[in-house]
């Protein structure tokens, strides 16, 4: 069983990537320049992912992304938009997007079934306020990471700030609804002011702060609160998630390295709470992958460097039983 708890497929296809092909003939089309990609849907079928954690992810206007939104109007259109491609994928026949325990756990057990997706709100502007949640919820929302860098909802990634006024009320909306909180990129204050309103939490894709420091990864405390809420931790495959690296680095960071972050999060909360989070062709190519990582089916190499009675849990065992007993 194979889980990969963050990818972000629909950005890439409205960046111009068509998933549907081939890796080999994507790349020899790619629109995007400087990023290789490692991502299609065939190449997430030869490498044996059953279900996926699916982004909507808005891009904020920023020096690097002049298109990006500056309003929640531009975030709801950018999630939206991608939305629809996920419904478009859905209706020829290319993925399932799935909403519920149950149907989690039956696609697991159809071997002939399509990529499964469950939908991860990744930046939480698209949402106009708390009523708004029900008509993300109704098309197949079932997660939300409140920030990306700083929103209107919370501090984030190198924006440190606690929940506004209104993440607090999105956060209590979001547990009486059932969704799901992903504490990736929440600045501490934010986590922590959540984890007081007992959302259900986890973490899509983030690695441990013991070993790279900054506000995008988790400290100790924070990975033992995300466990303690019965959640799962992804490990991200980005090369200075690995180590302290400059950004834009190209040093291939061993697959041991990334091993390191999954033990020192199974010393701390056990092996059950640990799972991947790929983010492949989230932001950055394969040239930023670990050392051995050049497409998306390399990426259970990492699985050689763990001991064997974790390897299954964390190709995708632990994220199974966190869906189809907690989504």
């Amino acid at each position: 069983m194979r889980i990969d708890a963050h990818l972000d497929l629909a950005m890439n296809a409205l960046d111009g990537r068509d998933l549907t092909l081939s890796l080999e003939a994507l790349r020899a089309r790619d629109p995007v320049n400087g990023q290789t990609a490692a991502v299609t849907l065939p190449e997430l079928r030869a490498s044996g992912v059953q279900v996926c954690l699916g982004t909507l992810f808005a891009l904020p206007r920023t020096p690097g992304s002049p298109h990006g939104y500056v309003d929640h109007a531009g975030a709801r259109a950018q999630a939206l938009a991608q939305l629809a491609v996920y419904r478009r994928w859905e209706d020829a026949g290319l993925v399932r997007v799935l909403t519920s325990r149950a149907g989690v756990a039956a696609h697991l057990q159809d071997d002939h079934a399509p990529l499964g997706v469950v939908l991860l709100m990744e930046g939480a502007d698209p949402v106009r306020g708390a009523d708004d949640l029900p008509f993300w919820a109704e098309r197949g929302v079932r997660l939300i990471g409140p920030a990306w860098g700083r929103t209107r909802y919370a501090g984030g990634t190198d924006a440190p700030g606690p929940l506004t006024e209104a993440g607090r009320e999105l956060v209590t909306a979001m547990r009486e609804l059932g969704l799901t909180l992903d504490a990736s990129h929440l600045d501490d204050a934010a986590f922590w002011d959540a984890a007081e309103l007992g959302v259900g939490m986890i973490a899509s894709h983030a690695n441990a702060r013991a070993l790279v420091p900054g506000n995008r990864h988790l400290s100790d405390e924070m990975a033992r609160a995300v466990a303690q809420a019965g959640g799962v931790i992804g490990l991200v495959y980005l090369n200075r998630f690995l180590r302290p690296l400059p950004e834009g680095s190209l040093e291939r960071v061993p697959l041991a390295e990334l091993a390191a972050h999954a033990r020192h999060y199974a010393d701390l909360v056990g092996w059950e709470h640990v799972g991947l989070g790929s983010d492949l062709d989230g932001g950055f190519g394969a040239e930023k992958a670990p050392g051995g990582v050049t497409r998306h089916r390399e990426i259970w190499r990492l699985l050689d460097e763990l001991p064997e009675a974790a390897r299954a849990g964390v190709a995708g065992g632990n994220w199974a039983r966190w869906l189809s007993t907690r989504l």
